[in-house]
């Protein structure tokens, strides 16, 4: 499932204009390989894994890991993936190498204090530890082997949050070094070159560096529970997940959804309202979490990435829409009277108590005030996709189809790619999957 919700959010991802940047920089001098450009033939293994990492997160659809704030599937997945199929490993490999690079992304990441994400794009100083692990698992790597391979990841990982200060494509240029990076320190470690065993917890190692309020004994804690890997959350909207709460709330409040009772408190009645209803509401105030406000608080977005990461803009896609949706987030509606009429009524704030059992809890207060002075208020502790209030897997399924559908993939071309990811545990081989992923006429057809 976690393949095919990458593969979904890559495609859309590599029809947009990063996508493009990223393809004539790698095209600029080509390599024979055997692995998969996505949509795009095949080239060396290491200049498909460089141009399929930049896509997974273009969309802001990607899974997401709520204590460790990351992001695992745009790094591990192609990583896993481009190296499987340079080495003609078996689908089984491709899959457990996936579950290994998750679990190392996480631990790591769920290991690090709140002072790392204040700077640090965790997906990227996190995901080369997972990268590295994904390939350890399909080179086979003994145990020191492994070592080297991630003491040499993490010797190098990094990512600070400045990109999200200007327009630049560089949150995507994050998620393919990660992916590339701990891709080679694992086949350098394969010929012996060693890494530092105590990159994490060493006086001068990751932790000391980069977040001295780091937990290191949580990279280790839990060792004979689940994967992490079940731990993940799945995003049904298509913007950043800290506005994800918030929306889910809305909803809830405005009689559109519900959500199970245990992570729900009401005050006034759910049920949905007429249009005099809505028109008569004054004001929509939020609260959530502290890191929600930092990305997220952006009421007059003027891109479609700030859209994405402004919880007004995404909240005035629920007055607007009910459901918000990926054209709900173009740049040529952002100006419309009906988004900045229902953006001027939202109010955002923190929540001492939300922000009290954040990460743990992605969660949101909302408060609707009619102009006859009647209130109804939600709070939610969890956003829709997460563990505790889970995407079914038809539900996945259904926003891959949309994906593909959006990337100008054909319902016969997005049924095959579905059926053969899904049956994966039962091929003998990834050529199928790799004939699917690659085919060079797609290319052209999600440029129009």
């Amino acid at each position: 499932m976690h393949l095919l919700d990458w593969l979904a959010c890559a495609a859309l991802g590599a029809r947009s204009p990063v996508a493009g940047r990223f393809r004539a920089y790698l095209n600029s001098d080509k390599l024979p390989g055997k692995s998969s450009v996505l949509f795009g033939g095949q080239q060396h293994w290491s200049r498909a894994l460089s141009f399929n990492g930049a896509l997974g997160n273009v969309a802001e659809m990607d899974d997401v890991h709520r204590t460790s704030i990351l992001h695992p599937g745009p790094v591990v997945i192609p990583a896993a993936l481009a190296l499987c199929e340079a080495r003609n490993a078996s689908p089984e490999a491709l899959l457990n190498a996936i579950v290994r690079g998750y679990e190392a992304t996480i631990r790591v990441g769920r290991a690090l204090g709140a002072d790392h994400y204040a700077f640090y794009h965790n997906t990227a100083s996190c995901g080369s530890f997972g990268a590295a692990a994904a390939a350890a698992s399909i080179l086979a790597l003994d145990q020191s082997q492994t070592v080297w391979a991630l003491g040499n990841a993490g010797s190098r990982t990094g990512g600070l949050w400045q990109l999200r200060n200007e327009v630049v494509d560089t949150k995507q240029f994050h998620t393919q070094d990660a992916a590339r990076l701990g891709v080679e320190a694992a086949l350098m470690a394969a010929k012996g070159i060693r890494g530092p065993e105590k990159i994490l917890e060493g006086e001068q190692g990751f932790f000391a560096a980069t977040s001295p309020q780091a937990r290191p004994a949580l990279v280790v804690s839990e060792s004979a529970g689940e994967w992490q890997l079940f731990d993940c959350s799945f995003k049904p909207w298509p913007a950043c997940r800290h506005v994800h709460a918030s929306i889910d709330a809305l909803r809830v409040a405005l009689g559109l959804n519900s959500a199970p009772p245990k992570l729900t408190k009401t005050c006034g009645s759910l049920a949905a309202m007429s249009d005099a209803e809505l028109n008569s509401i004054q004001s929509i105030s939020i609260e959530t979490y502290r890191d929600a406000l930092v990305f997220c608080d952006r009421p007059k977005p003027t891109t479609e990435l700030q859209a994405k990461f402004s919880l007004q803009h995404a909240l005035a896609c629920v007055m607007v829409h009910q459901s918000p949706a990926l054209e709900h987030f173009h740049e040529s509606v952002l100006s419309t009277d009906l988004y900045r009429h229902w953006r001027d009524k939202i109010q955002v704030s923190c929540s001492e108590s939300i922000e009290a059992n954040y990460p743990q809890q992605f969660g949101a207060k909302v408060r609707l005030l009619f102009a006859d002075g009647v209130q109804r208020r939600v709070q939610l502790l969890h956003a829709w996709g997460d563990p505790a209030w889970p995407l079914q897997n038809s539900d996945v399924i259904d926003k891959a189809n949309t994906l593909f559908a959006a990337a100008g993939l054909s319902s016969a071309e997005t049924s095959a790619i579905s059926q053969c990811v899904l049956s994966l545990n039962e091929s003998k081989d990834l050529h199928g999957l790799s004939q699917l992923l690659s085919a060079p006429q797609r290319q052209e057809r999600a440029r129009e």
